[in-house]
């Protein structure tokens, strides 16, 4: 029997390496190596700036706070996500809107969405789901549609003169859409390099921006230093200059920064990235050549526009009920193979239950759930072990 974990780090000699490296260089904190890793990040997604953080969660928060939004302003997210997306709103104190997704669908429903927006709404959240990235041309349709009622509170607000999108970009680092890099597309783009991530640093996230006539690139890039390590004016690596030990605290931030440990390792990561992209895509083609009966309804990772860096797997089973997938996904597991399920919807979560959400409000995600499992798919895995999976799946489910 073969034993297939969902999702372990891809890390090889190359990053023990640079570990090793980084620990005998002096600089094991925010450092020099982070600097360089931003640059990278920037240059890859084809923007001008990145700022490193130590998760996609601090990252979606700092720029929440960059922009200024809190208590009084509303900001609407998918009712299908993980909960980062909507804590960090709850952190600044705005109030929160979950969108339900699309009926069979796996992405926001747009046409909810524009039924949402108040003038109170400050920010959208989209969510490129298992490395898929949204329509974002119909999101900035919507949102454009609905520019009247933007009252911005501040400068940097006035300057987008609509509801600001900030992608929940946790999967998608290296996807695409049409013909551009996630971290690109909308306004403000936030990643995860988590340990369960195509590419990780352990811990880690990054956020990119477009570029504005409006945006001081330099100004919003030390605002993000500032809140990510508690508003003081120079960090570790600066006030190592002779003579340069005085610092200011402007106010009472975070500490949310990235070690040069972290970017050591994404450096390399990032170096091995296109191989390991092209592994993934080999996976996904055995997943959709054999899991092509109708009764299989997967997330499409590759459509026209639309490339995915194929974080995950998601496969929405039709006639199953949910007490059957639950039976299959341990099923899967005598058989040596450990599937997920992504994601219980939020509603569903104590948490968001006890701020008044009710999964009934939201039929298309709680359907959707109820029938998705989530199969293996990472670069430690061969074609043949994805072969093995659907096979698996296939013979499980001659019995259902």
């Amino acid at each position: 029997m073969k034993n297939i974990p969902f999702s372990p780090p891809d890390i090889t000699q190359q990053e023990l390496d640079a570990v090793c490296d980084t620990l005998r260089s002096g600089w094991i904190t925010t450092g020099p190596k982070t600097k360089h890793f931003e640059q990278e990040i920037a240059a890859f997604c084809g923007t001008d700036r990145a700022a490193a953080l130590n998760s996609a969660t601090a990252a979606m928060e700092c720029t929440l706070r960059a922009l200024g939004v809190g208590p009084g302003d509303e900001v609407i997210v998918p009712a299908y996500t993980y909960t980062a997306t909507a804590s960090v709103v709850c952190h600044v104190g705005a109030t929160l809107k979950m969108c339900d997704i699309q009926p069979g669908g796996f992405e926001m429903d747009y046409d909810r969405l524009a039924s949402m927006i108040t003038d109170k709404t400050k920010v959208v959240m989209p969510v490129d789901l298992a490395g898929r990235m949204c329509d974002y041309d119909r999101l900035f349709a919507v949102l454009n549609q609905k520019k009247s009622l933007f009252d911005p509170a501040n400068p940097l607000q006035a300057g987008f003169g609509r509801v600001i999108v900030l992608a929940d970009g946790a999967h998608s680092f290296g996807s695409t859409y049409q013909g551009r890099q996630s971290g690109s597309v909308a306004d403000f783009t936030c990643f995860s390099f988590h340990a369960v991530k195509n590419l990780t640093t352990a811990e880690g996230g990054a956020v990119t921006w477009r570029s504005r006539d409006f945006i001081d690139n330099d100004a919003l890039y030390k605002q993000f230093m500032l809140l990510s390590l508690h508003g003081q004016t120079k960090d570790a690596l600066s006030k190592t200059k002779a003579g340069a030990w005085e610092y200011d605290i402007v106010a009472p931030y975070y500490k949310m920064n990235m070690t040069d440990i972290m970017a050591a390792i994404g450096l390399v990561q990032l170096r091995r990235y296109p191989q390991m992209l092209a592994l993934r895509r080999q996976i996904i083609g055995v997943y959709d050549q054999k899991l092509s009966d109708n009764r299989f309804a997967p997330l499409r990772h590759f459509t026209p526009g639309i490339q995915s860096n194929g974080h995950l797997y998601l496969l929405r089973i039709t006639d199953i009920t949910e007490q059957q997938r639950n039976a299959l996904i341990d099923q899967m597991a005598q058989r040596g193979v450990a599937c997920n399920v992504h994601y219980k919807p939020l509603p569903m979560l104590t948490a968001y239950r006890n701020l008044g959400f009710d999964i009934a409000d939201y039929p298309n995600a709680h359907d959707l759930y109820k029938q998705e499992i989530t199969l293996p798919l990472h670069t430690k895995m061969t074609t043949q072990d994805a072969a093995y999976v659907a096979d698996c799946l296939l013979e499980l489910l001659q019995t259902v």
